[in-house]
C-alpha cells in the first residue's frame, strides 16, 4: 500500500464518504487511490472555489467533513475565498493539497510555492506529512481536527513522493472529543439576568439555530418574554411552520444598532456580540447598546442546545415554546417581477424539507422574511461575505442530502464568480433549482458607494458597478453547461417555471429578470 492509498483508506475508515476534487499532476496518486476506494464518491469541479464551497455546503448539512483535493499551493489559493466562508460557518472540511516531491522542491519549478503558508490564514489545522508512513496519521489527525465542535478547517499537504512511495498502511480512526459544554456559572448568570425583569433578548447563532436549540430558546421566551434574534448571516437555520421563529438582525450597522438599542440585557448563545459588517464614516462598528448587560451563555464552540435547555429548566419554563411559526405566506401580486412578488412566489412554493442556499443579495432580502411560515426548510447564508458561495454551496448540500430539494437564490454578479458549479450540477445530476436574480448590476455596491460618502459618482465609478455591457445571458450559460434554463419577467412566469422545476428531478435554472 502506498502513502496515498493508506491516507484515503484511513479517511474512509474515519467516515469520509465524499471528495470534491480539482486535481493536477502532483495528485495523480491520490486520484488513483480514490478510484480504488469504493466507499468514497469523487465529485469533479472545474474551479477550486467550487470545490471548497461544495465542501462547505456538505459540511453544513452532513455535520461531518468531506475531503477536497486541490493542486498545489496555487490551486488551494484559488479556493481560499470559500474556505474563508466555511471557516466563518465553522464547517468541518478536510483539504488534501498536493505538493512537489520533497526532493524536487529545491529546484524551484514553476508551481513551487509555500503551500502551508497559503493554507494557514483559512485553516484551523495545517499538517505537512513527513513520510509515506506518516501520511495516514496526518489524515486521521485532520479528521479529528475537522470534527472539533462544531467544525474546523483542516489542511494536509501531501508531497508527491509521500503519496507514491510503497510501504505505508492505514491507521485506526481517532475518536473525536465531545462538544464542549457551557459552564454552569454561565447558565446561572443568564438565569439571574432573565429573572431581573429587564427587557432581554436572546441572540442566537451557529448551532443555536438548529431545531432542538430553537425549541429550548422558545421555552425560555415562553417563561420570560425574551425576544429571539439571530445573526444576520447564519450558517444554517432550521425554520418554517411548526418551528420556533427568530428575527434576523438587519445588515446595515445603524439599522442593526437601532433594532437592539432598547434591550437592557442580551444573552448570547452560539454567537458573539454583533459588529458592523464594514466601517463607515460616522456610523457605529460596535452594535450592542451602551450600558447593556451582555451575557455569554454559550460560545460558538460550546453546545448551545444543552445550555439553552439547562437555562429553560433553571427558569422552570413550560415544555412548549413560544414563537412557533404558523403556516402561511404572503399573497403573490401579479405583474413584473419585484423583490416582494419574487419572495412571495418562493415562499409559497418551497417544498417540505427544502434546503435554501441564499446568495441573493439586494433583490432577495424579502425571501427570508416571507418564508417564515413556509413548509419546514433549512436556510444557509453567506457567512463570511466572500461572494461566489451560493452555487457551490448548493452543490455540496445536494450531495449531502440527495433526497431533499435544494433551491439556490443567486444574485447575477456573484454567481459569475463560480458559474462552473452549474457544470458539476449537470454532471452529478444534482437536484438543485437555481433562481438567478438578474438586475445587471452590483446593486449593493451602488448603495455602499453612497454610504461611504461618495455623493456624486462619475461615469467611471458607475461603470465598475454595471453588468449590462454586455448583458449576461444566464439561460445560455446554463445550457452550455448542461442545465436546462428559462427566463421569466413576471411573477406569473416565475410561479409556473418554479412549479415545473420543483416537480422535476435534476438541475434547473430560472433567470428572473429585474431589468
Amino acid at each position: 500500500m502506498n502513502g496515498a492509498e493508506a491516507l484515503i483508506q484511513t479517511l474512509h475508515d474515519c467516515g469520509v464518504e465524499v471528495c470534491f476534487a480539482n486535481p493536477g499532476t502532483s495528485e495523480m496518486q491520490l486520484v488513483a487511490a480514490i478510484d480504488g476506494q469504493h466507499g468514497m464518491r469523487a465529485v469533479l469541479a472545474l474551479f477550486e472555489g467550487v470545490v471548497t464551497g461544495a465542501a462547505d455546503g456538505y459540511g453544513r448539512m452532513a455535520d461531518k467533513p468531506a475531503a477536497t483535493l486541490l493542486h498545489l499551493g496555487p490551486g488551494l489559493g484559488n479556493g481560499l475565498a470559500n474556505l474563508h466562508n466555511a471557516r466563518r460557518a465553522m464547517s468541518p472540511v478536510i483539504n488534501l493539497v498536493g505538493d512537489h516531491a520533497t526532493y524536487h522542491l529545491h529546484y524551484d519549478a514553476p508551481l513551487t510555492s509555500d503551500a502551508a503558508g497559503v493554507a494557514r490564514p483559512m485553516s484551523d489545522f495545517v499538517r505537512i506529512s513527513k513520510s509515506n508512513r506518516d501520511l495516514p496519521h496526518a489524515g486521521a489527525e485532520a479528521f479529528v481536527a475537522a470534527q472539533g465542535y462544531p467544525g474546523r478547517i483542516a489542511t494536509v499537504i501531501v508531497p508527491a513522493d509521500h503519496a507514491w512511495d510503497e510501504g505505508a498502511g492505514a491507521v485506526a480512526p481517532i475518536a473525536a472529543p465531545p462538544a464542549p459544554q457551557a459552564p454552569e456559572a454561565a447558565v446561572a448568570e443568564a438565569a439571574a439576568a432573565l429573572k431581573a425583569g429587564t427587557r432581554t433578548a436572546l441572540f442566537l447563532g451557529g448551532r443555536a439555530l438548529r431545531e432542538g436549540a430553537l425549541h429550548a430558546a422558545g421555552r425560555v421566551a415562553a417563561a420570560t418574554g425574551a425576544k429571539l434574534i439571530c445573526e444576520t448571516f447564519a450558517a444554517r437555520i432550521q425554520r418554517g411552520a411548526g418551528r420556533v421563529a427568530v428575527e434576523r438582525l438587519p445588515y446595515f450597522g445603524e439599522m442593526a444598532a437601532e433594532f437592539i438599542k432598547d434591550y437592557d440585557t442580551i444573552i448570547f448563545a452560539g454567537a458573539e456580540p454583533p459588529v458592523s459588517f464594514f466601517a463607515y464614516p460616522g456610523k457605529p462598528s460596535w452594535l450592542s447598546p451602551d450600558g447593556a448587560r451582555l451575557v455569554r451563555l454559550a460560545t460558538p464552540r460550546e453546545d448551545p442546545q444543552a445550555a439553552l435547555a439547562a437555562l429553560a429548566d433553571a427558569l422552570g419554563a413550560p415544555a412548549e415554546p413560544a414563537g412557533v411559526a404558523t403556516p402561511g405566506t404572503p399573497p403573490v401580486e401579479p405583474g413584473p417581477l419585484n423583490p416582494a412578488n419574487l419572495a412571495a412566489v418562493v415562499a409559497k412554493l418551497l417544498p417540505e424539507n427544502a434546503i435554501v442556499s441564499d446568495e441573493s443579495a439586494t433583490l432577495g432580502g424579502a425571501c427570508f422574511m416571507f418564508s417564515a411560515g413556509s413548509k419546514r426548510h433549512d436556510w444557509l447564508a453567506l457567512t463570511g461575505g466572500a461572494i461566489g458561495q451560493g452555487l457551490p454551496l448548493a452543490v455540496g448540500c445536494a450531495v449531502a442530502c440527495p433526497d431533499r430539494k435544494v433551491v439556490a437564490l443567486q444574485a447575477d454578479g456573484s454567481g459569475m464568480y463560480t458559474v462552473q458549479a452549474l457544470w458539476t450540477m449537470a454532471r452529478e445530476k444534482l437536484d438543485v433549482t437555481t433562481i438567478i436574480l438578474n438586475n445587471s448590476s452590483y446593486a449593493i455596491l451602488n448603495i455602499e458607494l453612497r454610504r461611504v460618502g461618495v455623493a456624486n459618482p462619475g461615469p467611471k465609478a458607475l461603470s465598475m458597478l454595471d453588468l449590462s455591457n454586455p448583458s449576461l445571458d444566464w439561460v445560455a450559460l446554463a445550457k452550455g453547461m448542461g442545465v436546462p434554463g428559462v427566463r421569466v419577467t413576471t411573477s406569473e412566469g416565475l410561479y409556473d417555471a418554479l412549479s415545473e422545476a420543483l416537480a422535476a428531478k435534476g438541475p434547473r435554472l430560472i433567470e428572473a429578470m429585474f431589468v
